[in-house]
């Protein structure tokens, strides 16, 4: 039997969202595409060497597990797949800084500029560089959104992609939540459907792994304000529709109808409250 594929895991988003910013990116060889520990600047580097061991270990470890598993093999036991942190060398790891260093001022700048990004030229995530040990020294080995060598190279911002495996995700995610039963009832729901997978291929590299490692949240967080959005919108052209209709003398929606039960129902229930508060009163 085939081994079932979850597409709805952060893990998978994580990797996935890798690969597509790296398509956005240039490294010196393809073994600094995957970092191992993110740090606030270059100088942080040698007092994180040991978090960065144990990160590639735990992920190396991931690998064989999945390895094993896809092999039908068992992985229980205890230490039955088990990486020592300490025996990867420090040449091995690859560090991420989150900076906008090498990209490019604006030529004009935003009005009231509160932060760093709005003095520099707008990336479609945040921009990041790696750094690795090269012959015991710390060198930067890749950055984001450039293309070419790192000397002789260009900053860019549209000569990469969102693979094909993470576009499947966002509909697979755009999907399933529109099956929630506070959303299919809805005859509009393909135009939310549309709207949130348009908002995701927008924002869906925005996610920055340096804040958290919870994709799954940040997309359905973006789903939901999309749904949302073509409601309110829809309820407006409803109230519109409705409110001519009745000018014309002519039967609303039966939403609007319902509505107007229900308040009618609403106002008797406080007129009764109201007249039995008034005859206490008076006893």
């Amino acid at each position: 039997m085939a081994r079932r594929v979850n597409y709805l895991n952060n893990k998978d988003l994580l990797k996935e969202i890798a690969k597509s910013k790296n398509t956005y990116s240039y490294y010196l060889d393809e073994s600094y595409e995957i970092f191992d520990f993110i740090v606030p600047s270059v100088e942080d580097i040698p007092k994180h060497i040991d978090d960065a061991k144990a990160a590639r270990a735990k992920r190396i470890k991931d690998q064989m597990v999945e390895k094993l598993k896809s092999e039908g093999k068992s992985t229980r036991g205890k230490d039955a797949v088990h990486v020592d942190p300490n025996s990867i060398d420090e040449s091995e790891l690859v560090f991420r800084v989150m900076t906008f260093d090498h990209i490019p001022e604006r030529v004009e700048p935003k009005k009231n500029p509160k932060k760093e990004a709005d003095y520099k030229e707008k990336v479609n995530f945040p921009p990041y560089k790696h750094y690795a040990y090269v012959d015991d020294k710390v060198k930067e080995v890749g950055r984001s959104h450039w293309k070419g060598g790192l000397e002789n190279g260009y900053f860019s911002t549209d000569h990469g992609k969102i693979n094909n495996k993470l576009a499947f995700m966002y509909l697979k995610l755009v999907e399933r939540y529109s099956t929630r039963s506070n959303w299919r009832g809805y005859t509009y729901v393909d135009e939310m459907r549309g709207q949130a997978l348009m908002q995701l291929s927008q924002i869906g590299l925005q996610f920055d792994e340096s804040k958290g490692a919870n994709p799954f949240a940040y997309y359905t967080a973006a789903i939901t304000n999309s749904f949302t959005r073509v409601l309110n919108i829809e309820k407006k052209n409803q109230n519109i529709r409705d409110d001519i209709l009745q000018d014309q003398g002519v039967m609303p929606s039966f939403t609007r109808q319902l509505e107007h039960e229900m308040n009618m129902k609403k106002m008797l229930e406080e007129q009764k409250i109201n007249t039995y508060s008034d005859f206490n009163e008076k006893d």
